[in-house]
This record gives C-alpha cells, sequence and structure tokens, in this order.
C-alpha cells in the first residue's frame, strides 16, 4: 500500500528535524566525491596521505577545506558516508516490504509511455543522465537539494528558499517541454 504523500512529508520533515537536531543537517552530494576518493585510493594508493596536520591529496577536489574530503574517503564509515548507505538500503527495504520484485517486463508509467514509448533501455539512460546532471549541478552549487533546499528552508536560510525557487523555476518548463502529451 502506497503512503500518502501528506504523510511521507511530515515523516520526511520529522526525520530532517531529527537529523539537525541530533547530528547536522543532511546533505548528500558530497558523499559521492567521498566515494570517488574510495574508489579513486584502491587504484591510487598515493592519492590520499596522512600527513602529521591530518589527511591531503594530491587531487585538488579532495585537499580543499583542509583536507576534509581526503580524511572522509580514507576513513568512510562516519555519519554522512553511512547515512547515504542507509538511505540505499532503506529505499530497497522499503520496495521489497512492499511487495516489489524486479523484472524486466514491468511496464513504464503511462505518461512515459505516452511520450517516449515503452523501452526500460531508454528510461535508465534518461534516469542515469538526469542523476548525473543534477549531481553536476549539486556540486557545481556546493551542496545536493537535500543540503541546500529541504535542510536550507528547514532552518529558515534565505539561501535554501533561493535555491528551490531556481529549481523549480528550472524543473517545471522542461517537465512541460519533456511531457508534452498526456496520458
Amino acid at each position: 500500500m502506497p503512503l500518502n504523500w501528506k504523510t511521507g512529508g511530515v515523516l520526511l520533515g520529522f526525520v530532517f528535524f531529527l537529523a539537525v537536531l541530533l547530528v547536522k543537517p543532511i546533505g548528500v552530494s558530497t558523499q559521492f566525491v567521498i566515494l570517488d576518493g574510495i574508489v579513486g585510493s584502491a587504484f591510487n594508493p598515493s592519492l590520499i596521505e596522512q600527513t602529521a596536520e591530518g589527511y591531503t591529496s594530491s587531487n585538488a577536489y579532495l585537499a580543499k577545506s583542509g583536507g576534509k574530503y581526503a580524511a572522509n574517503a580514507a576513513n568512510p564509515l562516519n555519519y554522512s558516508f553511512v547515512f547515504v548507505l542507509a538511505m540505499a538500503l532503506g529505499a530497497f527495504l522499503s520496495a521489497m516490504a512492499r511487495g516489489w520484485v524486479p523484472r524486466e517486463e514491468r511496464s513504464a508509467p503511462a505518461l512515459w509511455r505516452a511520450n517516449f514509448g515503452d523501452g526500460a533501455w531508454k528510461r535508465y539512460a534518461v534516469a542515469f543522465a538526469g542523476g548525473f546532471v543534477v549531481l553536476y549541478g549539486a556540486r557545481l552549487a556546493g551542496g545536493c537539494t537535500s543540503g541546500h533546499m529541504m535542510s536550507g528552508m528547514m532552518q529558515t536560510a534565505v539561501s535554501g528558499y533561493i535555491f528551490a525557487l531556481g529549481a523549480f523555476a528550472a524543473a517545471v518548463p522542461v517537465a512541460l517541454m519533456m511531457y508534452k502529451r498526456e496520458a
């Protein structure tokens, strides 16, 4: 049984509130940088080095902020990285609890089929490309929608409201262009 969107919104707000109250604001895009550092250091052990002052990297991005990203990549079992892994695991467990079974023959949503056909691989490619663009933009902006919009607005940061306005100002016209036909 699907969760009512209003109930889901209240639960999401409560989780964000608890995270800010107990640990820190939620933001996840940085953890993809940390994952890149973990994978990169597996192939190039000299990518991250421990110094007397902490950690540094030959990669300027990992070395910035006093080597904070390099330190997190060297020691990934921290709140933020585990939180992202738990999000993926939680989504999977939620889908399993609702009876979801992965299968290729699953039909695309009617709105997608009306505009792009029923091909699953096209949906996967578009989802991957969209995710890449969003993640790239999040790193350019110094954070993702979780950090800027959701956590930022919850903390009444003006930048969070500006980010939300910009996100919707871009998303609505793109959705209208992509989904010209109705289901």
